[in-house]
């Protein structure tokens, strides 16, 4: 099985053959502790090890709903699921990147050490070429997501066992030190539904890269 490295410089490799000076925007989608962001970050570092300033990354977990939200629409506890995200700035931010008019965009980055997303988190000027976008729904079918998909160049599906995303995402509230029955509540009744739905509810992915 390839190694996060060997799958960005195959998608690095893939986009540079594509990439004309014009934007292009490749989605990254897959559950939750499928891998989707590190391999994100890794193609980014890998363009970049070949054109400086070339790529930079979108999470759409910058995107979550604030905490305060969630709570006044009874959806905290479900914090992750696709009802929790701010889907129309998302596409809208994301139709603003493809045209790429403006001379910098701000777009916001989740703190995940707060549970927070940081407005104006990330700058992204316009000769930032390649944009990769990352997020557990970005192929969701259902409408608004599914206009996500025509905005996207390339897309990329990652799939993971559910017992290895078991691991992952237990390991990943461990190491916020979470009490042992909250990990079990989040990973079984939050985590691992939303990443089933992820895998039940993607549009055909142009690639599905194993992990």
């Amino acid at each position: 099985m390839p190694t996060v490295t060997e799958n960005a410089e195959s998608l690095a490799g893939k986009l540079f053959a594509r990439y004309t000076g014009e934007r292009l925007v490749v989605g990254i989608a897959g559950p939750p502790g499928s891998g989707k962001s590190t391999l994100a970050d890794a193609l980014a570092k890998a363009i970049n090890a070949r054109s400086a300033g070339l790529a930079a990354v979108l999470p759409m977990d910058g995107f979550h709903f604030d905490d305060a939200v969630l709570r006044e629409l009874g959806l905290l506890p479900r914090k992750g699921a696709i009802e929790t995200f701010d889907v129309y700035g998302f596409i809208h931010l994301l139709k603003r990147l493809k045209e790429n008019v403006d001379e910098v965009i701000a777009v916001p980055v989740f703190d995940r050490a707060i549970e927070i997303a940081r407005a104006g988190g990330r700058l992204i000027p316009r000769d930032t070429g390649i944009i990769v976008a990352e997020g557990n729904y970005l192929l969701a079918r259902r409408d608004p997501w599914a206009r996500i998909r025509p905005l996207l160049d390339l897309s990329v599906l990652v799939a993971t066992p559910e017992e290895t995303l078991r691991e992952r995402l237990t390991a990943r509230w461990l190491h916020f030190g979470l009490p042992a029955a909250e990990i079990r509540r989040k990973v079984e009744e939050n985590d691992l539904p939303n990443g089933r739905l992820v895998m039940a509810e993607s549009a055909a992915p142009d690639l599905v890269l194993t992990d």
